[in-house]
């Protein structure tokens, strides 16, 4: 029955692409020699491009207790993101949210056919609308909270905590165009789409350090970036063995290789691409 109601909901392209990616992901994941002091050895990407779902599969083991409920704001059509393993292989319940109508209809297609628990909701995350984020939660305090919008990540994260929410694991994206000592992020704008403000589109999201400071202030405790240098991972050290958090020697900072490849320039040159941009200091 329900492999009928996965072919009926779901094109050919998207179930080609789900069980490529559940075989990679099994496959890597399989693959690993886990220490628990070393993130790079946790990391495996199934849906996640950089190693996400490895590291958050090693990280939610460590949970002192959990609810199995995720969220994670710009979830893209549902399939290529940060909780698409949490949905497809581990059965979470949860909230994906996206800007783009066309990408949440594909998202709860996908959704609609492996939890009950999760669907994807449209809207283009502000300042202003976080408590509409609230309103839909069916939990504050989720196991993963994933945010990746390329642009006022910073003040939605601050809006997230300000508005009474406490997830144990956090994972968000950084700019590593900042390089590691600047602690800076973008400014607000309400309508950011790092694709119309600078023709390098290196203009969007937060410095490490930027990071760092904001969560630290909150009490959470850095744990690593993955290798490729796009996401970095905190956790609320209440739900977790203490002597789990100081064994980890998390990788501090890393390049975006992405962006590396494109311009073939470290962070620093890179970054003098968009030195005439306005910055706001953290």
């Amino acid at each position: 029955m329900i492999k009928k109601l996965i072919n009926y909901l779901l094109d050919t392209r998207d179930r080609q692409r789900i069980s490529i990616a559940l075989s990679k992901g099994a496959a890597m994941m399989n693959a690993r020699n886990i220490d628990l002091t070393q993130p790079a050895s946790w990391e495996f990407s199934g849906f996640s491009q950089n190693g996400e779902d490895g590291i958050l599969d090693v990280l939610r083991q460590q949970l002192l207790r959990n609810n199995r409920y995720f969220i994670e704001i710009g979830s893209s059509d549902g399939i290529e993101n940060n909780s698409a393993w949490l949905v497809v292989a581990e059965k979470y319940s949860g909230i994906m949210i996206d800007g783009n109508p066309m990408l949440v209809e594909r998202a709860n297609r996908m959704v609609a056919c492996y939890s009950i628990g999760a669907m994807c909701h449209n809207l283009f995350v502000t300042q202003d609308n976080v408590q509409d984020l609230k309103s839909m939660a069916l939990h504050h305090d989720p196991d993963v909270f994933s945010l990746d919008i390329d642009g006022n990540d910073y003040y939605i994260a601050k809006a997230i905590m300000d508005g009474g929410f406490n997830p144990k694991i956090f994972v968000v994206e950084y700019n590593s165009v900042y390089g590691p000592e600047r602690s800076i992020t973008v400014e607000y704008r309400d309508d950011f789409v790092f694709t119309k403000v600078h023709p390098t589109q290196l203009y969007y999201g937060v410095s490490i350090s930027a990071w760092r400071k904001f969560f630290g202030n909150h009490g959470y405790r850095f744990v690593t970036v993955d290798r490729n240098g796009v996401n970095a991972f905190f956790v609320d050290p209440a739900f977790f063995n203490e002597t789990f958090l100081r064994g980890i020697k998390g990788r501090e900072f890393a390049e975006n290789q992405y962006q590396y490849r494109k311009f073939r320039l470290p962070s620093e040159k890179q970054f003098a691409l968009i030195a005439d941009q306005k910055f706001v200091s953290v």
